[in-house]
């Protein structure tokens, strides 16, 4: 599969899951692939940058600081965003778990299993990570975990 192939089929993915458009926001001329032993495009990057990771049990992709960064500036409003009180903000920011009662908003549009954008109240990024619960879930319960955060912007992992 040529390099082009690969970066419509990335793009197509990245549009279902994240939005149209978002595909060519994520992932402009000149991306590079990393590859899995069979083939498949395990993790993209531009300018030396990692963007994306491709789940292996479904295909679909995590998003590093950059990507979320990309995405953010993006997609409008409230979109794939996961809005935080000031007090979890630091917190979140560092990695750690969004828990539901620290949640303010979210994206009503989100499923639990999708990759989101945790903000705080004046839509600064704060985290990327993966939706736990649906966002009635979130809203109606005082405790537990609402998102695993992969990585803040203050986090050791950030990029």
């Amino acid at each position: 599969m040529q390099s082009e192939e690969r970066l419509t089929r990335v793009r197509t993915i990245a549009d279902y899951q994240f939005g149209k458009g978002s595909g060519k926001e994520l992932f402009p001329e000149g991306a590079t692939f990393q590859l899995s032993r069979t083939k498949r495009v395990r993790q993209v990057f531009h300018s030396g940058k990692r963007i994306t990771t491709a789940r292996a049990k479904d295909g679909f992709f995590t998003l590093s600081m950059k990507g979320a960064a990309v995405l953010h500036g993006y997609l409008p409003g409230k979109r794939l965003r996961v809005v935080v009180c000031e007090d979890a903000a630091p917190f979140v920011a560092k990695g750690k778990t969004a828990f539901a009662k620290h949640v303010v908003s979210l994206d009503p549009e989100l499923r639990a299993g999708d990759e989101v954008l945790v903000t705080d109240e004046n839509d600064r990024l704060l985290a990327t990570g993966q939706l736990l619960l649906s966002p009635e879930e979130v809203l109606a319960l005082e405790g537990g975990p609402a998102v695993d955060v992969r990585v803040g912007i203050e986090s050791k992992k950030a990029e």
